[in-house]
């Protein structure tokens, strides 16, 4: 088990970049004619937040690059032993698995809509369809789901924190998001934000 999450969870978060972002970015860049990747590099308190999210990426992808070439000390540093069971091992693969699936479904149903941050140049379309019909936020749920599958996987401290954090950072771009979306689509989304959860409705 060992060995196969040693080399599992680096693959899983490759995967998920390429696809997910370079992928999905290349493929909606050549519909729309322009780089979908909107997050601000100034100093305001929203290009701040765009920094933590690189700066985290760029962590979680050392870290996975460490486990890969230094198991013998990655496994032992930090560890949650009371975690440490196949049983949750299993469910975590199982978590990352399906919100890859879901991460990427979600970004092809909001086609040229979908950004990563906000466009204010570019009136998109609000997406309301498919997995929006259930989650005001299906792609960050997403994200947050393989973290805590992630977590699963590997329970250390590092990794809860990666969890926590980015989950403290998707919740602010969320409801930066809405501030926007409420502006751009007025009672539009009004509507749908009292249908549709922030994260996800079971009704």
């Amino acid at each position: 088990m060992a060995d196969f999450i040693r080399f599992f969870i680096p693959s899983y978060f490759m995967i998920f970049f390429l696809v997910s972002f370079v992928g999905i970015s290349y493929k909606v860049a050549g519909q729309i004619g322009k780089s979908p990747n909107v997050l601000p590099k100034d100093d305001s308190a929203y290009g701040l937040v765009g920094f933590y999210f690189k700066l985290i990426l760029f962590a979680l992808f050392m870290y996975t690059i460490l486990l890969l070439f230094f198991p013998e000390y990655m496994y032992d540093a930090f560890k949650i032993n009371i975690l440490e069971y196949d049983f949750f091992h299993y469910i975590g693969f199982v978590l990352m698995i399906v919100a890859l699936i879901w991460v990427i479904l979600a970004q092809l149903q909001m086609k040229n809509s979908w950004r990563i941050g906000i466009d204010s140049t570019t009136k998109t379309e609000l997406v309301t369809h498919g997995l929006f019909r259930i989650s005001r936020n299906p792609i960050f749920l997403g994200m947050t789901i393989s973290l805590v599958g992630f977590f699963l996987v590997f329970p250390t401290v590092i990794a809860f924190s990666f969890l926590l954090m980015g989950n403290v950072l998707m919740q602010i771009q969320i409801r930066l998001e809405e501030e926007y979306l409420i502006k751009e689509h007025g009672e539009i989304y009004l509507t749908y934000k009292k249908r549709v959860n922030r994260m996800l409705s079971l009704y």
